[in-house]
Order: C-alpha cells, then structure tokens, then sequence
C-alpha cells in the first residue's frame, strides 16, 4: 500500500503550482508591456504622420524691407507684401529668406543662408589633382597665369610692399579642348585652393532675380572657402554684348550679368578669391567684363605647335604599353593642327585598336589608324605615309 502524503508535502505542491502560475502572470505581464509599448510608439508616429499632412505647405519669401514691427516680402512669382511679423521670429533683414504661412502671409521663421538656396546644385567644388606637370604645350600662357593667380595667393606680401593691388581675374579663350579647364585646375592645385566650377549657361535661372540671387551666393560660397578659385565656364552665355531692346528672357541675362559685374567689382573685397573666365567666342564679349579691374588679362589658349604636340603626346602615352619602334614625333607630325583633346583622342583610339588585335603592345600603324580615325579621313597605307611622313 503506498505512504499517504503528508500535509507538508500538499503544501509544498499547492506553492509549487502557484510560483508557477505567478511566474507565468508575470511574463505575460511584461510581454503585453512590451506590445503595447510598440504599439503606443507605432500610434504616436502615426499621428506625427497625419499631422504633418494636415499642416497646409508654407511659402518661401525674401525680405525686401524692414518697416516698424512688419516687413516687406517678395515671393518668387514677383509679388511683394506688406506682413506682420510671427511672435518667435527675430533679427531679420532685407535680403533673408524666410518661409510665411499660406493664408495671410506671416512670417514664421528664417531660413539659414546655408539652405535658403541649395547654390551646390548649380557648381562643382572640389580640390583638383591636376599639376603643372600635366600640361603640355602651354608654357607662356601657364607663366601668365602663375602670375595673376598664383603669386598673388601665395605671396600676398609683395603685393602689400610694393602698393599695388594684383588682377581680379583672367579671361582664357581660344578654340575648344585646348586645355583652359586644365590650365585653371593646374593653379588651384598649385595654391591649394577651393575649385568652383560653373557653366554660365547655368547661372540663368527662371524667375526673375534668382540669376542675381545664385552669383551673390556664389561668391558668398567662395569667400567661406577661400583661398578659392571661381571658373566660370561658356562665360560668354552669360557675359554677351548687351543690347538695347530684347526679350524678357534677354533682360533676365542682363540683370545676372550685372551682379556678377557688381560681386567682381563692387563694394565688398574678393580677398583671397580668384576669378577664371573661360569662353570660346570672345568677340561677342561685353566690354565691360574685360575692362581693367575686371578681368582684365586676357590670355589666349591656341592649338599647340608641332613641339607642344609631342609635349602633349608624351604626357598621354606616359602611362601606355608602346612598341619599342614607335616614333612619337612622326606621329606628332601627323597630327599637325590638332587640340590638346584631339591627341587625347587618338592616344585613346590608338588603344582600342591594339586591344582590338590582342595585342599587348600599341604600334605606329595603331596611331596612324586613330589619326586618321580622328581627323575623319582615309587612312594612309605604306608607300603615301612613307613619302609624306618618312
């Protein structure tokens, strides 16, 4: 007959079973916590959601004038306002931007300088790589340019010595891809300068006035930055002889190419920020851009010579597998009359007609091929490029 249990015994089970049950309580418990944690998170979110929704969009206006406790906006369409003022808002000036409720137009708050217009969407900054050493053919014109852009930047003091103030700026003009993007990259390289890259085309904008508003920032953004090193390229979609009579769109070109006259020559000091002008129709040029005190060295970039060609090939094909037969100056007399970027090419062409043929090894009747690929002509076979070239 089995023992009887023993009223200890009981107890100890009946506790047992009721640990177990408040421990399993307990964890259900904080389980649901948890859950309804996440779920009062997941609420809480969907309500931010809903709310900005609901919020009507505000308007980004400009400061025109400051007049007592209100002021005068400008909105992009070309209206202006007279407004109050948001109880938060303080410390505004004409030329902020700021954002304005929908309905009446109250100014709410200020928008930074450094968001009120993205002016990085319109330039390429950057710290160029590219060195004197990689320039070939350009000799003058690179001495022209160490010394209106880089001596003042980095010498300043014999400037302040000898009493002068050094050129704003430089014009370099010539036909295309003969090297003025390269050259204006080769001196920010050598001061160590801030490279601001933009195409005029670019800096015409829709409405009127946001051309003005984007120079000013520009030059804003370079003065930040300095030392800096501002190229504008196609100056000339920007800088062209104005005229008396033209359309809206003509006049909205003006009013940007005058801020740009202003910013270049106008009350507020460049300091350390250089100015780069880049086009290949000079003669349709404003005067007044290329007056002294503008930018007033002009400094032509030709196609290169016989020598500056080879000078050119050579810094090409330092990197290439050539042939040891190769002869680069028949091949540089070949190419009589070409641009920087045209012997680019043919140094390329050249290239892809040896991998074309397997071969590891670029030969001369490789260039040939691309020379002639290049200027668009017959290709000359044996006998005709011997009694030409040979």
């Amino acid at each position: 007959m089995a023992p009887s249990k023993t009223k200890s015994d009981v107890e100890n089970k009946e506790k047992e079973i009721l640990s177990s049950i408040i421990v399993g309580y307990t964890s259900d418990i904080q389980t649901l916590e948890q859950e309804n944690k996440l779920l009062r998170e997941s609420l809480n979110n969907l309500k931010r959601e809903l709310e900005k929704f609901q919020q009507p969009p505000l308007l980004v206006a400009e400061i025109k004038d400051v007049l007592d406790d209100n002021v005068l906006i400008k909105l992009n369409n070309g209206n202006e306002f007279y407004v109050g003022l948001g109880p938060d808002i303080k410390g505004v000036s004409p030329g902020d931007s700021v954002l304005v409720e929908q309905k009446n137009l109250t100014v709410l708050r200020k928008i930074p300088v450094s968001k009120s217009f993205n002016v990085e969407k319109y330039v390429i900054i950057e710290q160029p790589k590219v060195s004197w050493s990689d320039v070939g053919g350009l000799d003058e014109q690179a001495e022209a340019i160490k010394e209106v852009i880089e001596l003042p930047l980095k010498k300043p003091a014999l400037f302040k010595k000898m009493g002068i103030q050094p050129p704003k700026g430089i014009l370099l003009y010539g036909p295309p891809g003969t090297g003025k993007t390269l050259l204006a990259k080769a001196v920010a390289s050598s001061t160590d300068s801030t490279f601001i890259e933009v195409v005029g085309s670019e800096l015409v904008q829709k409405f009127i006035g946001e051309g003005a508003k984007l120079i000013k920032e520009i030059f804003q953004l370079a003065r930040e930055r300095a030392p800096s090193i501002i190229f504008i390229d196609e100056i000339d979609a920007l800088a062209s002889r104005r005229v008396d009579v033209g359309t809206s769109g003509e006049r909205e070109v003006q009013r940007t190419f005058m801020q740009l006259l202003a910013e270049i020559d106008g009350f507020k000091p460049l300091g350390d920020v250089k100015i780069i002008g880049c086009t290949n129709r000079k003669d349709i040029l404003d005067p007044a851009v290329v007056r002294p005190g503008r930018l007033d060295r002009l400094i032509e970039i030709p196609n290169p010579d016989i020598d500056g060609i080879l000078e050119i090939l050579k810094i090409h094909t330092s990197k290439m597998s050539l042939d040891k037969r190769l002869d680069l100056k028949k091949i540089a007399r070949l190419m009589d009359g070409f641009s920087g970027a045209e012997i680019k090419a043919v140094c390329t062409e050249a290239g892809y007609f040896a991998i074309r043929k397997n071969r590891s090894k670029v030969s001369e009747a490789d260039f040939r091929h691309a020379v002639s690929k290049v200027k668009q002509e017959e290709f000359l076979e044996g006998k005709d490029y011997m009694r030409m070239f040979g």
